[in-house]
């Protein structure tokens, strides 16, 4: 069975939702990684000699949540991809007006954890980065990932992930709200009242041939 355009608009702003996710849970996800598993967000940086070090960093969860958020968002795309394709490929299946309400339930709450997420990104990052600036051993964040860390091999290309995973996040965000205006716009259109038919209707006349007959015409 075809799927109505509105729902393949719909998978189609998934697959970029999928994207964003996947992307925005990576680079965060490197990003720790590459501190040693310490979370950077809203940390506060110090000197170490000539070098740089995260000498205050925030709870390893609160990237967790960002990561995981991002992480368990995309994996639900790709899980309502698949089976929107299998479903339209192999079965003959609709969504009905409960598949539709729970829908719209998970877009609401899917589209403020990303909200969430998003601001964490960056408060946490401009927090992060004020407190590098105002070492004055660099003049932008982004310069900070040339200067020496401690431990050796830290922050590598920290701001530039956290970066991407912000505007992946906030890309993600306007997916998401995309996405719970289509299905708020299918819920109020299956929900609207149908007219009665009447006479005179061409519905009303196919539908009285099929029970009485047509009618003969008068010459």
């Amino acid at each position: 069975m075809a799927l109505p355009w509105s729902q393949r608009l719909e998978l189609l702003l998934f697959t970029a939702a999928f994207l964003c996710g996947a992307v925005a849970a990576a680079t965060l996800t490197r990003t720790q990684g590459s501190f040693h598993g310490h979370c950077p967000l809203y940390g506060v940086a110090a000197l170490n000699g000539s070098s740089l070090a995260l000498s205050q960093p925030s709870a390893p969860s609160l990237c967790y949540f960002v990561a995981g958020v991002s992480g368990l968002l995309a994996l639900y795309c790709l899980l309502l991809l698949l089976f929107w394709v299998y479903s339209s490929c192999i079965e003959d299946s609709h969504r009905g007006p409960t598949g539709l309400r729970i829908a719209l339930a998970i877009s609401a709450i899917a589209t403020f954890l990303i909200l969430v997420s998003a601001c964490i990104l960056r408060f946490g990052t401009r927090s992060l980065c004020t407190s590098i600036v105002s070492l004055n051993i660099t003049i932008s964040c982004s310069k900070a990932q040339k200067v020496p860390w401690t431990p050796p091999g830290t922050a590598l290309k920290f701001y530039s992930n956290l970066h991407d995973a912000e505007t992946s996040s906030w890309v993600n965000l306007g997916l998401w709200c995309a996405v719970l205006m289509l299905q708020v716009v299918q819920w109020k259109s299956e929900a609207l009242p149908h007219r009665p038919l009447e006479r005179g209707d061409p519905e009303w006349s196919s539908e009285t041939d099929t029970l009485v007959g047509p009618r003969l015409s008068h010459s």
